[in-house]
């Protein structure tokens, strides 16, 4: 029989936790083995968490969504560590920049360019995890890839902060935009809030707070209803076939379903991709 917590459960998560963390207290709510996250929110940003629960960990790089919205607040004018206001400050520059010149700079980088990932961050280099090098003071040379800001705008500004809104590739950081943004005005510049409003298909309205996780005020999103492919239903012998592994005639990427609407597996060209039975 299929657990009924096979499936994606959208979590608003606060400031002070961990990805881990909520994956850990959906897994302990709802008393499942399986869970995991699609991308990792920092401890102080807030937002839209998709958690993947039993079969459905089979399936987190097909949720792992290309596109990214969020919300940012900016304190500009000094300069830390982990680029946002957790950090030590190493640098400071009190520089007014007019409202104008800060739409303007914010509008260039509407574009794809090479961003400099950050060093507090979890990004190997050597097999070792950056933040590891930044703790125990070991210069690293910090790694470059290719990110897409696809919009941004100015949500309101009264120096020296500043808000906006934006839509991003997968793995863009923005803490390092920001820097980015900074370094653009010839001034400095952290991240002093951050909250993920959208990821993919999934956004912040319909998602589940802690407190509606605790009061059992949640919903579970069944594989079938996320899955952006053919849906085909089988009778019992072709299940037989499936779940046994079988290849089929069809070529093109499907999930099929059993007489119940249960999912059974994803097959592409013919054989199995993924077994979900």
């Amino acid at each position: 029989m299929k657990s009924v917590n096979d499936g994606i459960l959208v979590i608003d998560k606060p400031a002070g936790y961990t990805s881990r963390d909520i994956v850990n207290l959906v897994s302990k709510k709802l008393k499942i083995k399986k869970a995991g996250h699609t991308g990792t929110l920092d401890p102080m940003a807030t937002g839209v968490l998709v958690i993947c629960l039993g079969k459905a960990t089979k399936l987190c790089e097909m949720f792992t969504s290309d596109v990214k919205e969020y919300t940012a607040k900016v304190t500009l004018g000094i300069k830390t560590d982990t680029l946002d206001n957790t950090g030590k400050v190493i640098a400071k520059k009190d520089l007014k920049i007019s409202k104008e010149e800060l739409e303007k700079v914010l509008n260039s980088f509407k574009k794809k360019y090479l961003q400099e990932v950050p060093l507090y961050s979890a990004v190997k280099v050597k097999g070792k995890k950056l933040y590891e090098y930044a703790r125990a003071g070991i210069e690293v040379t910090l790694p470059k890839k290719e990110v897409e800001i696809f919009d941004i705008k100015l949500l309101d500004y009264n120096y020296p902060f500043f808000s906006f809104k934006c839509k991003v590739s997968k793995g863009t950081y923005i803490r390092a935009l920001i820097n980015d943004i900074a370094s653009a005005l010839n001034t400095y510049a952290v991240m002093s809030d951050l909250r993920r409003t959208k990821c993919g298909k999934f956004s912040i309205e319909g998602s589940t707070s802690l407190k509606d996780l605790e009061n059992d005020n949640y919903n579970i999103i069944s594989i079938k209803d996320v899955l952006d492919i053919p849906k085909i239903k089988v009778n019992d012998e072709d299940k037989f076939k499936i779940i046994n592994g079988q290849k089929l005639d069809n070529k093109q990427e499907v999930l099929y379903l059993d007489k119940d609407n249960n999912v059974l597996a994803i097959y592409k060209d013919g054989k199995v991709s993924k077994m979900l039975y």
